[in-house]
């Protein structure tokens, strides 16, 4: 994948509303944000718990749709799409990492990170392939024939990163994807996460409640409170860091 233009706009919401009714009370998940991120950014949604972070997230990835309001991704308004062309938005612009892993426990590692290209009706042989080179590039390769429960924490977040990746997605959205591992391997996937983002110039949207992870590697800090944006941040630090070479090398 070519590295991003730098003046190309990935994501874009228009005083986006996401509310809803729980009871008698009408809940405010989103209320009226508007955000810009140009292509290669790495952002990261920032917030209390309740605050909007993952409900945003969600619009963005087209899993809900907004009470009103727009979100345009890459060029595309995502409440024009039909049900079909959102499948096909998720499928090929954006990959999805979350907290929780949701790889099937049935398949073995392979078989999962496969599973994207063969809802593209991707050829078998073909799949193979580029599903081990994606697990080779997380560093999986032994690891093809295992079942999820087999892996690590944090061998199965790796497996999902390259699930997310297999389709070299223009946009990574990753929910607080260090949340159910420890320190030094959450470290290790943020690592790759950077990587991914440097090298390939892929947008990446990552909600987290840790302040300090968002001020290692985040150039862009949105901080939420009650659906709204309460501040947008510049993280001059982080992008030092970023422009400087990677210790672990750019991904094969």
């Amino acid at each position: 994948m070519e590295l991003s233009d730098p003046n190309a706009l990935a994501v874009r919401t228009e005083s986006v509303c996401r509310h809803y009714r729980m009871g008698e009370a009408s809940v405010r998940a989103v209320d009226g944000i508007s955000i810009d991120i140009r292509a290669g950014e790495f952002v990261a949604l920032l917030g209390a718990s309740g605050s909007g972070k993952s409900s945003l997230l969600n619009l963005v990835a087209g899993l809900d749709r907004p009470t009103s309001g727009a979100v345009t991704v890459h060029g595309n308004n995502l409440a024009t799409l039909s049900r079909e062309q959102l499948a096909k938005y998720r499928l090929h612009t954006v990959g999805m990492v979350f907290q929780s892993f949701n790889l099937i426990p049935s398949m073995s590692l392979l078989e999962n990170v496969e599973l994207p290209l063969r809802f593209a009706e991707v050829d078998r042989r073909e799949r193979s392939a580029l599903a081990g080179t994606a697990l080779e590039r997380v560093g999986l390769s032994a690891r093809l024939a295992h079942r999820p429960m087999e892996l690590s924490g944090g061998e199965q977040q790796r497996a999902s990163l390259a699930r997310a990746l297999i389709n070299r997605p223009k946009l990574l959205l990753a929910d607080e994807p260090t949340g159910n591992l420890d320190s030094r391997t959450g470290t290790e996937i943020m690592e790759l996460i950077r990587s991914f983002n440097q090298s390939m110039g892929m947008t990446v949207l990552m909600v987290t409640h840790e302040q300090s992870l968002a001020e290692k590697y985040a150039g862009r800090m949105l901080h939420l409170a009650d659906g709204r944006l309460v501040d947008d941040v510049a993280n001059d630090n982080a992008r030092k860091r970023s422009s400087a070479p990677d210790s672990q090398g750019e991904p094969q």
